[in-house]
């Protein structure tokens, strides 16, 4: 007689309890981030809840848990459990104060791409500890629409942030994202003078997640391989303005690498100095001076560059700013 103990795992996953649907990855999912799949299949969900789901080891592909970065394959088995959108903690609908205010800071829309000059405070997507970011803001504004983020920006930096409209336009940009193959430029306001006017920051970033959630970046040699370009464009009296040209697209890279050449930037609360902080707000600074200022890349055969114009509150600070003298009477 056999007495080994059954796999009550694989039981389990045989028998789906009552409302749990099993579902197949089709084709034009295949490589879809499983938060996103899920998105789809649970229309009107807040991804708040999306998240707890799969933090709770309630969602699967194939058996195994799921994390919500994980990506699916067609033909993948989605075990999805039942979810009630009124169930307790669940955040409702956006506040029509929040969507208007994404509808207000679209700059650009075609049948491939939507693009938002993306205000500081809004988070590119919801999830710990935010309720609602630009992506489901977007959506409730547009409920017919397909809308995917092909990208993402820190939520305290503000500028061009692009959404995908169809699917084929979301792989081939992201595929062109991973390649390298992007210009992205931001403006940032750093502490101090560089040495130089023009230089690159080459060091590696490795992510760690603290107790409480929070993501914290340093320099290490494990991590992975950054690389940051600075132009100084103007200087003041006890900072300078750079175009930053991002090579690779870590978790807030331009701010390590900013920090790493003692030049953090100005108004950064997680990697930035105190006394240059406290110097800024005295000017008018109430947020991070970090601005997605243009995106370009070429995909199916036709160029396209998106950008948005430094917002009113950080030209306010520039020209509140004491004037500093270049080198030798020039920046370049």
């Amino acid at each position: 007689m056999n007495l080994a103990r059954p796999n009550l795992e694989s039981t389990a996953e045989s028998r789906p309890g009552p409302g749990v649907r099993m579902v197949q990855v089709a084709e034009d999912r295949d490589g879809q981030r499983i938060d996103n799949f899920l998105t789809g299949q649970l229309k009107g969900v807040p991804k708040s809840l999306i998240y707890r789901i799969l933090r709770t080891g309630q969602v699967r592909i194939n058996g195994k848990r799921a994390k919500a970065d994980t990506r699916v394959v067609a033909g993948d088995q989605v075990r999805i459990p039942p979810v009630r959108v009124g169930e307790p903690h669940d955040s409702g609908a956006p506040p029509k104060t929040q969507i208007e205010q994404v509808e207000r800071a679209i700059i650009f829309e075609d049948r491939d791409f939507l693009v938002l000059d993306k205000p500081s405070g809004v988070a590119s997507h919801g999830g710990s500890g935010v309720t609602f970011g630009a992506i489901e803001l977007l959506r409730a504004a547009r409920p017919g629409d397909t809308l995917e983020l092909a990208h993402r920006l820190d939520r305290d930096t503000s500028g061009v942030l692009v959404l995908a409209r169809r699917r084929p336009a979301l792989t081939g940009l992201q595929a062109l994202i991973r390649d390298n193959a992007t210009t992205k430029q931001y403006l940032a306001l750093l502490k101090g003078h560089t040495h130089k006017a023009k230089f690159d920051v080459q060091a590696s970033l490795r992510k760690s997640i603290l107790q409480g959630g929070e993501r914290m970046v340093r320099v290490a040699d494990d991590g992975k391989p950054s690389l940051t370009r600075f132009h100084i464009i103007d200087i003041f009296a006890d900072a300078s303005l750079a175009e930053v040209t991002l090579f690779t697209g870590r978790t807030h890279q331009i701010r390590v690498h900013a920090q790493h050449i003692e030049h953090p930037l100005a108004g950064d609360e997680k990697y930035g100095e105190r006394g240059f902080n406290q110097n800024m707000r005295g000017v008018g600074l109430k947020r991070l001076f970090l601005h997605a200022a243009r995106f370009e890349f070429e995909l199916d055969g036709k160029s396209r560059s998106f950008s948005a114009p430094l917002s009113p509150d950080l030209a306010a600070v520039l020209d509140a700013l004491p004037r500093g003298v270049s080198r030798k009477g020039k920046l370049r």
